[in-house]
């Protein structure tokens, strides 16, 4: 065998390993694009999630501040009506 020969031969067991460590590359690399979306999609989700929770604790407390004031304003009604002589 002369060199050409050898040449010839280590080009075509050469190839398919080049093929396949490309194959190999192109899935890592559609891999961890996919991961990174996944993660960038997580993150999103996990901010919406906290605004909304931090949007549902503000309107609830809005809301017993709200039945509070209510409360106070059926106490003092209940004592304006006993003071006229009626019963609540």
């Amino acid at each position: 065998m002369d060199a050409a020969m050898l040449t010839a031969l280590g080009a075509l067991l050469a190839s398919p390993v080049a093929a396949a460590a490309a194959i190999y590359g192109s899935r890592g690399a559609n891999r961890a694009s996919r991961e990174g979306t996944l993660m960038t999609g997580y993150d999103t989700l996990t901010s919406k999630l906290v605004a909304e929770r931090d949007k549902a604790e503000a309107d609830q407390a809005a809301a017993e501040a709200r039945a509070a004031t209510l409360e106070l304003e059926n106490a003092r009604l209940r004592l304006l009506v006993t003071q006229l002589g009626g019963t609540p």
